[in-house]
C-alpha cells in the first residue's frame, strides 16, 4: 500500500519568458517498511531508528549542498547514493527516485539539471519528514 501526499504549491509565479518545469505535486510514500519496523521493535526504539535515518539523510543533503556550492560534483555522488539507499529502507519512494536522478545529473555533469533536481530532492525530503510523523500518529 502506498500513500500519496501533495507537495505544497509553488510560491512564485513565473514570467512569460521563464519555463517552469513541474514535477508531480505529490509525495509517494510506502508505509510498509515503517509498519514492519514499528511491529518488530518497541515504539521508542523504532522512533530512534527513524530519527537516526532522517538525520543521516539531512546530514548527507548538507554535504551535497556544500559540494554543489563549491561546484565539486565529485563529492556529491556518494552522499546521493546513500540517501537513495536510506530512503528506500524507510519507504520514501519519491526521495529515493530524486536521489537517483541527482546521481544521473552528476554522471552527465549537467549543472542546470543538478540544481533543479537537488531542489526537488530537498522538497521531497521536507515533505517526507512530515509524512513519516503523520504515519507515526496513526
Amino acid at each position: 500500500m502506498e500513500t500519496v501526499t501533495p507537495f505544497p504549491p509553488s510560491v512564485c509565479a513565473a514570467s512569460s519568458d521563464v519555463v517552469v518545469l513541474n514535477c508531480p505535486h505529490q509525495m509517494h510514500f510506502d508505509p510498509a517498511p515503517l509498519r514492519r519496523l514499528f511491529a518488530e521493535k518497541d515504539q521508542r526504539v523504532a522512533e530512534e531508528v527513524v530519527c537516526r535515518m532522517l538525520e543521516d539523510i539531512a546530514l548527507r543533503l548538507d554535504m551535497m549542498q556544500r559540494g554543489l556550492a563549491a561546484c565539486d560534483f565529485g563529492r556529491m555522488r556518494r552522499p546521493a547514493r546513500r540517501i537513495g539507499h536510506i530512503a528506500d529502507q524507510i519507504g520514501l519512494t519519491e526521495v529515493a527516485i530524486a536521489a537517483a536522478h541527482v546521481c544521473r545529473c552528476l554522471t552527465q555533469n549537467d549543472g542546470v539539471a543538478l540544481e533543479a533536481t537537488m531542489a526537488r530532492l530537498e522538497r521531497g525530503f521536507d515533505v517526507a519528514v512530515s509524512e513519516i510523523w503523520n504515519f507515526r500518529e496513526l
